[in-house]
């Protein structure tokens, strides 16, 4: 099938994801004892397709795929998809893929809107610097996305044992302790990644638009869930802020995250492929010229 297009390949994506979603409330009915195999098996069948998807539209870009909504929503779930599946390969955290593949089934089936693919014509980007930079931020919310959906497991089982109804759930879920410390190791990996992000988009803002600094809404809105997160993580080391709370702050972060990134991201010119400001001065002065030489024929 060499000749199905981008948008294809994620459509095929996003259908296994479904499946999966209908397959985990099998293995939610079980009891989470059976059927994790074939849960993974179809969430890495939908990654196989979600790839090729975004290879085939970066391969059209020649960059890293992140012009439009569609596209940084499809690379946002990819790195969801990519996290759970390395974290999968512990067969007692598997069982995550009943609460992965109907976020990524609701949210493909959310990005496939065709509003959302428009294009970009006429955007000047740096390719380097902005690649790098989209990949590191992207990054950073799939390690925060699987962070809020361990703090999750972390919480549900916390209630468990407080009820003393672990016993059904016992042979399952990996030590709560392990789980508090995915969740601490994740925000951490996404702090990291996130402050490679920003100093990436500080060299891609000079380039671009030969100023380190911008006020754009999205670069506002990246600096905030940096401070966000970097509070979580010390307030976890060096105030000892552990468990619960700990819990529900990745939780809580990733639902502000879920919630506010597309309607900022419709806000930001800059990302969205607006044209910089030297492009636009450029392209302002030869229609200004036009005219006057027109006249003066």
């Amino acid at each position: 099938m060499p000749g199905l297009s981008d948008r294809q390949w994620f459509l095929g994506a996003v259908i296994l994801y479904g499946v999966a979603s209908l397959f985990g409330l099998l293995v939610w009915r079980h009891g989470f004892r059976r059927d994790n195999r074939a849960l993974y098996g179809l969430m890495w069948a939908g990654f196989v397709l979600h790839t090729l998807a975004l290879v085939a539209r970066g391969v059209s870009l020649a960059r890293c795929p992140i012009r439009n909504l569609y596209e940084a929503t499809t690379f946002l779930l990819w790195t969801i998809a990519a996290a759970y599946l390395v974290v999968g390969m512990l067969r007692r955290v598997r069982f995550l893929g009943v609460f992965v593949a109907p976020l990524m089934f609701a949210v493909g089936i959310f990005a496939l809107m065709p509003a959302l693919d428009s294009p970009e014509a006429g955007s000047r980007m740096v390719p380097g610097w902005r690649s790098l930079h989209a990949t590191f931020i992207l990054l950073a919310y799939g390690a925060f996305g699987l962070g809020a959906l361990t703090g999750g497991m972390y919480l549900m089982e916390s209630d468990h044992l407080k009820n003393h109804k672990a016993r059904a759930l016992a042979s399952l879920l990996p030590p709560i302790t392990r789980v508090e410390a995915v969740t601490a190791g994740s925000l951490l990996a996404g702090v990291g990644l996130l402050t490679a992000g920003l100093v990436t988009g500080v060299f891609y803002l000079k380039s671009a638009r030969g100023s380190y600094l911008s006020a754009d809404p999205f670069v506002l809105y990246s600096a905030l869930t940096w401070v966000l997160y970097a509070a979580l993580v010390v307030a976890r080391w060096r105030f000892d802020q552990r468990g619960r709370r700990l819990a529900f702050g990745a939780v809580a972060g990733f639902a502000f995250v879920l919630l506010t990134f597309w309607g900022i991201y419709l806000l930001s010119g800059l990302h969205r492929g607006a044209q910089p400001a030297s492009s636009a001065a450029v392209v302002v002065a030869s229609k200004a010229q036009g005219p006057v030489n027109g006249g003066g024929r």
